[in-house]
């Protein structure tokens, strides 16, 4: 297992609460969404409209709002590709999960969930 499911429950319920919630995109994910996206402008920053567990696999992914069209939602993973202002409430909490989840990712054999 990837995700300690207690843990995992107890950040998910917090992080809801906290929602729409700010972030920042790491440069890959602002290329990747240019790709996807082409003829939209990429912004730094978006806000975090939705969340959900995708499983000891994907962990927790969140809903970006591109505001590109109507229901223009983005889904990406917390553990890569966001990043958070440290002064936000959860920023250590969401800060410790991906740095946990990092972690074991690396161990895990390839080819393995």
């Amino acid at each position: 297992m990837i995700d300690n499911q207690e843990q995992t429950e107890r950040l998910l319920a917090k992080l809801h609460r906290a929602l729409p919630m700010p972030t920042r995109v790491t440069p890959e994910l602002a290329a990747t969404l240019r790709t996807q996206n082409p003829g939209t402008e990429i912004s730094a920053t978006y806000s975090i409209t939705s969340l959900h567990y995708a499983g000891d696999e994907g962990g927790i992914v969140y809903g970006l709002d591109l505001a590109a069209g109507p229901d223009k939602v983005v889904y990406t993973s917390i553990t890569h590709l966001l990043r958070f202002d440290p002064r936000l409430p959860l920023a250590r909490e969401i800060a410790a999960y991906q740095k946990h989840r990092v972690k074991r990712l690396r161990h895990q054999p390839a080819g393995s969930p």
